[in-house]
């Protein structure tokens, strides 16, 4: 017996009729879900704290029982799932660089799953094999490299894409660390600039290099790296012993959206033979807009690079590239060669397994959402919407730049879709700069969040950075995001701490 949820009634189903009721109520369920998220008048997220959740709401329970449920209670579940979490898709949620929902990659997403396969075989996974190839040369020309030249591949995020940018970049130095180990090579060191990703600095420490030796490069007031500082820094690692091998460069910074001198540190690379790395998790997508590619002048000079399509380009999470200029290098960095899975006398090109060239066995299809996606927008589409959430984020920009209430971090526009700034309750308005008032300021934005949260209509992140206390930092990814949805996010923090 099985419930119609449309007419509350029981009916009587074989298995195939009961499957395809499940499928169909769950479609309904997340239909309902995505016409929620694109609704400004529903909320962005109805908010419990975690003992709430774990004790269980209206008869929501996370605890796995020993007996099965029936198919009606899964269904329940899956609904109070998605009611209880964010709508990341929802046009006035700001709070992560990935946001947005949109349909295309959603359905790629569903496909995918669908078809539950792995990346490791063509045999296994033929078409998605192919199609990543493709997808990686349109990047690499679209970086401005030659096609035939580059390698890569999907990577669970742009952490484990940088972490293959050292990876390679210690192999193509020294190649005997991969039998020999640490113990056969000189101490090593690396270099990052002070706003980057903490990504690299974990690298270090998973690799074995260690997070001491990795150099953090000072910054200007905008969040680029100084290149004469990143040059001054890589002589004096040499004057201690260390093997400098490694820069990082990034193409748009976490926290203010900064685009570092990739043409100069391009240079500084050349000169003193060092691998560049170009972490382009959050700014790559800027390259598909012919008005701000400029940003990313000399990302063609680097030897990787690390571009998460799950992020200004709004493909549904997780979807990071890790792109490589040297053709080989990853086969030869990470084959292993095991022969349960790639033996060498299959019958198809074996050239085409992707599995060696990986850290992982199993992995995931990211491809496919993307090249479906492609597939519907175009490389005019993607650049239409980029464009759109960049002038997003310079028409907030100036709105703020005209109001007292409200202080931007640095002067200047935004270079990427990053908005940073204070809010200023009236009664620090009048008050001049000093550290009683800094103290006083850091506690507005974790008073305002809070609040925000509570009510569940808007959601926005704030942090600390260097000697600047607690700021708001407003990102735009979501092509649903309009000007409407600008303002209002205004007038919620001042409603919501216009009294602090």
């Amino acid at each position: 017996l099985i419930l119609d949820l449309n007419h509350k009634s029981f009916v009587r189903m074989d298995g195939e009729e009961a499957t395809k009721h499940f499928l169909q109520e769950l479609v309904n369920i997340l239909l309902a879900y995505i016409n929620k998220s694109l609704k400004r008048s529903s909320k962005v997220l109805d908010f419990h704290y975690p003992h709430q959740l774990k004790e269980g709401l209206e008869g929501f329970s996370l605890e796995l029982p020993d007996q099965p449920d029936n198919l009606e209670q899964l269904l329940v579940d899956c609904r109070d799932t998605l009611k209880y979490g964010v709508k990341t898709g929802h046009p006035r949620f700001f709070n992560q660089l990935s946001t947005g929902l949109d349909i295309i990659g959603l359905a790629g997403e569903w496909l995918t799953s669908t078809a539950n396969t792995n990346m490791f075989t063509y045999e296994i996974s033929p078409v998605f094999i192919l199609m990543e190839e493709v997808v990686l040369r349109k990047m690499h020309s679209i970086i401005g490299w030659p096609e035939e030249d580059g390698d890569g591949i999907f990577c669970p995020g742009g952490t484990m894409s940088n972490l293959y940018s050292v990876l390679l970049a210690r192999f193509h130095l020294f190649p005997v660390v991969k039998t020999h180990g640490m113990s056969a090579i000189p101490r090593l060191a690396l270099f990052t600039s002070a706003h980057s990703h903490y990504s690299i600095k974990k690298s270090a420490a998973v690799l074995g290099i260690g997070s001491e030796n990795v150099i953090v490069v000072r910054c200007d007031e905008r969040g680029k790296m100084i290149s004469s500082e990143l040059n001054s820094s890589i002589e004096t690692a040499k004057s201690k012993g260390l093997v400098p091998f490694y820069v990082n460069a990034t193409a748009g910074t976490t926290v203010y959206g900064a685009f570092d001198p990739l043409n100069e540190i391009a240079d500084i690379c050349k000169h003193h033979g060092l691998w560049m790395h170009v972490d382009a998790a959050w700014g790559g997508g800027l390259l598909l807009s012919n008005k701000h590619r400029v940003k990313l002048q000399g990302i063609e000079r680097a030897h990787s690079v690390t571009w998460n399509p799950h992020k200004m380009m709004g493909v549904p999470l997780q979807c990071s590239t890790i792109l490589v200029k040297k053709k080989g290098l990853l086969q030869e960095c990470n084959q292993l060669c095991a022969e349960y899975l790639f033996q060498p006398d299959k019958h198809y090109d074996v050239s085409y397994d992707t599995g060696d060239k990986s850290i992982q066995c199993g992995r995931h299809v990211d491809v496919f959402k993307l090249w479906l996606m492609w597939k519907a927008k175009g490389s005019e589409g993607f650049e239409a919407q980029i464009n759109h959430c960049l002038e997003n984020a310079e028409y907030l920009y100036y709105k703020l730049k005209r109001r007292s209430d409200f202080q931007l971090v640095f002067k200047g526009k935004p270079e990427h879709s990053n908005v940073c700034f204070w809010y200023l309750p009236k009664r620090l308005q009048s008050i001049l700069p000093s550290p009683e008032r800094d103290r006083e300021l850091h506690m507005v934005a974790p008073k305002i969040k809070t609040k925000m949260m509570e009510e569940g209509f808007t959601m926005i992140g704030y942090q600390p950075l260097e000697d600047k206390v607690n700021f708001f930092r407003c990102v735009f990814s979501n092509p649903a995001t309009q000007r409407e949805d600008v303002d209002f996010l205004i007038d919620e923090i001042v409603r919501l701490g216009c009294e602090l």
